[in-house]
């Protein structure tokens, strides 16, 4: 048995696979991310996830678990990460891997030992991986660290283009009337302080995300500049890591996931695929909608020297269960 852990912005999985590939055992709770949950919250969701696949494998050996968590981007933070999970050996095993989501990610959208991945959900990030073992990261820490983007950050851009439209600062956006009618309000000042107030959480940004690329459909200028700069955002994301690991010029699979990523709204699509073929013509970007917890799990099979049907079994399990599961190249 091996066990895999995903957890990200919004959601964690863990899932339990026999050694022929087959899923016997799967829970899923919030998310879990260090980084902007603390480990007082995201150990304890952890923990309990966990649990509920390990109570139930009647006492199966686990030979190998593989944890991967939005958030972890620093050395200190693997550390921490490290420590927050060690209690896990006595209740079979502390993780035998523990990185970043963004390698479960990669390794659910492609086999290449050159790639690329760009996650673009809650927040935003990438990673490089060269088949010598070269690594490109970022700190992903957000607008400290240079970041710009992601679910929450384009529903924030919603209601401040919003805001400035209906005091008069900024140009005209239907953005104006889709942002409080989304939250069940009649005006943008209603929503502005409903969030000061604590009657609107900030998950709100999130549900708002959504609105903006529909709003950027309808033909809105306002909501289709955020858009395109978001498309802007994940191509450099890519193209920098390629830079760095001295692949701008080869033929590299860029793997593009998370949700905002994985609702492939044309506009994103376009400016993306658009963006990567004039800079990096070689990119052939790979929009994966699997769960990353495919690729976490594909990776701890692989470690324990899994076969390949076992492999593709898991693949077809995943694909079986809740999670919608297409990859699918888009040139």
């Amino acid at each position: 048995m091996v066990l895999a852990v995903d957890g990200g912005g919004s959601k964690t999985d863990v899932v339990a696979i026999g050694l022929d590939g087959a899923v016997v055992g799967h829970a899923r709770g919030p998310g879990s991310n260090p980084q902007t949950r603390g480990w007082d919250v995201a150990g304890p969701i952890l923990d309990d996830v966990r649990a509920r696949v390990v109570d139930d494998l009647g006492g199966r050996e686990i030979l190998t678990t593989h944890v991967y968590l939005a958030g972890l981007d620093l050395p200190d933070e693997l550390d921490a990460a490290a420590t927050a999970l060690a209690h896990w050996s006595s209740d079979g095993g502390a993780p035998d891997v523990l990185d970043n989501d963004l390698f479960a990610l990669l390794r659910a959208g492609t086999l290449s030992a050159d790639a690329v991945a760009v996650v673009c959900g809650t927040g935003i990030n990438a990673i490089g991986v060269r088949a010598d073992g070269a690594t490109a990261r970022f700190p992903a820490i957000g607008d400290i660290s240079g970041d710009w983007g992601g679910g929450a950050y384009l529903g924030n851009r919603a209601l401040w283009h919003a805001a400035r439209a209906d005091d008069g600062r900024g140009p005209a956006t239907a953005l104006v009337d889709a942002v409080p009618a989304a939250l069940g309000l009649s005006t943008v000042r209603e929503v502005t302080e409903a969030i000061h107030f604590g009657r609107l959480g900030y998950e709100t940004f999130n549900r708002l995300c959504p609105v903006l690329f529909e709003v950027a459909g309808a033909g809105d200028t306002v909501a289709r500049s955020v858009v395109d700069r978001q498309a802007e955002e994940i191509v450099l994301l890519a193209t920098t890591a390629m830079r760095r690991l001295g692949l701008l010029s080869s033929a590299v699979p860029v793997v593009l996931g998370g949700g905002v990523l994985a609702a492939r709204h044309p506009l994103l699509v376009e400016g993306v695929v658009a963006g990567l073929g004039a800079i990096a013509p070689g990119a052939v970007p790979t929009w994966v909608t699997t769960p990353p917890v495919l690729g976490a799990g594909l990776a701890a099979l692989e470690s324990v020297g899994a076969s390949a049907e076992a492999l593709e079994r898991y693949r077809a399990g995943v694909a079986t269960r809740e999670f919608a599961s297409t990859t699918a190249p888009i040139r």
